[in-house]
């Protein structure tokens, strides 16, 4: 049984798994959200199955209900559960860790696969392949300075900056912490790591929905 959230917006509620970072997906009401978030299970288990960890859901529990603002209405998910503000040991951390990279590495594999231009949106819109990765990493630097990393924001083909900023998140993300948040007035661990994970499985799931490969 996964244990979730809501976020609760006034035009849209994130539904989101407090265990597995980046499975979080909207709705207009909450049954439509948790239905959502059940639809992405399979897809979510290919992130899993990358960190080697078990994927095995079952019902999904609702445990909490979060308000959610404006960001929430807008589409991503803005405000932690009262469980991220607990402490956590180092096999949790670790587990985060994993769970990030990994949807990290869906998100290249995505791309490698895919062709420059996609398939545009149903309104008519989208970013094309390109576009999307470097939205992905500059948003990415600016997660980062919440969780106290400092990186200018790299062009998504420099690999090598990309892996820097990546390897700094991840020595946050994936040490063990005491409830607080790594910066004051910053985001706590849990929810960054959410937040990225879901910023990283979003487009990679929109990529591949848009990819004529």
């Amino acid at each position: 049984m996964a244990s979730v959230y809501l976020e609760l917006g006034s035009k849209r509620i994130f539904a989101c798994a407090l265990e597995w970072p980046g499975w979080c997906r909207s709705g207009r009401d909450a049954e439509s959200a948790l239905a959502a978030l059940t639809a992405y299970a399979d897809r979510y288990a290919v992130v899993a199955g990358r960190a080697k960890i078990p994927f095995e859901t079952g019902a999904l529990r609702v445990v909490e209900r979060v308000d959610g603002g404006s960001t929430t209405d807008f589409g991503a998910p803005e405000r932690p559960a009262g469980a991220d503000r607990r402490p956590y040991g180092a096999e949790q951390a670790a587990r985060t860790g994993a769970l990030v990279r990994a949807a990290w590495e869906v998100l290249a594999d995505t791309a490698a696969h895919a062709p420059a231009e996609l398939r545009k949106g149903v309104r008519g819109g989208g970013r094309d392949r390109d576009r999307m990765l470097g939205h992905v990493v500059a948003a990415e630097a600016s997660y980062a300075r919440k969780i106290g990393v400092r990186h200018k924001a790299p062009a998504f083909d420099d690999a090598a900056a990309v892996a820097a900023l990546r390897t700094d998140i991840l020595d946050v993300l994936a040490a063990p912490r005491d409830g607080s948040p790594p910066v004051p007035g910053g985001w706590h661990v849990p929810y960054a790591a959410r937040r990225i994970a879901w910023h990283v499985l979003d487009h990679a799931w929109e990529m591949q929905d848009r990819s004529d490969t």
